[in-house]
């Protein structure tokens, strides 16, 4: 249990998904120009990642292994985490239509998001047992959320006040914030690791 701690807390500072892997670069640069609908995609994100490690560790460590069918791990990876975005986009579209909407063909692609993905990858090739699985992924997922809503808070204050040259508006500008957020985590490098 005390090692729990700091994998939580390394996944979501440290060895973050968006900021120290580039993970989920695509929706994270696309959505960051609003902090209403950053913050929407990251709750979603956070959903998904979740409930995909919870049901990937029991299909890979208790069927596929004893069976020895391990190089089926990306396909059912994928299989999981295409319906639990399929249960999520049911989900925003009965009660948030309109965040729904805002996402557009992002929420979708949570299926390819390579953050959900990876999750599961490094759970696999971390050997996580399934409680480690579960704060891994609750971490990484929290940490992907925290850095899109930093990323579209700044975005939205320079867009306000900033005068941002010409050449950096729009994607130029959101990588820029997210490299200075990405130096700004490592510094927490010696509180924990993964």
């Amino acid at each position: 249990m005390a090692n729990l701690i700091p994998i939580f807390i390394a996944s979501i500072l440290i060895h973050n998904v968006a900021l120290y892997y580039l993970l989920g670069m695509c929706p994270f640069v696309s959505l960051a120009r609003s902090l209403k609908t950053s913050f929407g995609m990251g709750v979603a994100v956070v959903f998904v990642v979740i409930l995909t490690a919870a049901i990937n560790w029991p299909i890979y460590y208790l069927i596929l292994v004893p069976f020895k069918c391990e190089f089926l791990s990306f396909i059912v990876f994928i299989v999981v985490i295409a319906s639990s975005v399929q249960l999520v986009e049911m989900i925003m579209e009965k009660f948030f239509p309109a965040l729904q909407a805002a996402f557009g063909i992002f929420l979708p692609l949570i299926t390819v998001n390579c953050t959900v993905l990876g999750v599961s990858l490094f759970m696999q090739s971390r050997a996580y047992n399934y409680i480690t699985t579960i704060v891994f992924a609750a971490g990484s997922a929290i940490g992907f959320w925290l850095a899109i809503v930093l990323v579209a808070a700044i975005y939205e204050k320079l867009e306000i006040v900033g005068d941002v040259p010409k050449g950096l508006k729009g994607p130029g500008i959101i990588m820029l914030i997210t490299g200075i957020i990405a130096m700004a985590f490592l510094g927490f490098s010696g509180i924990a690791s993964v």
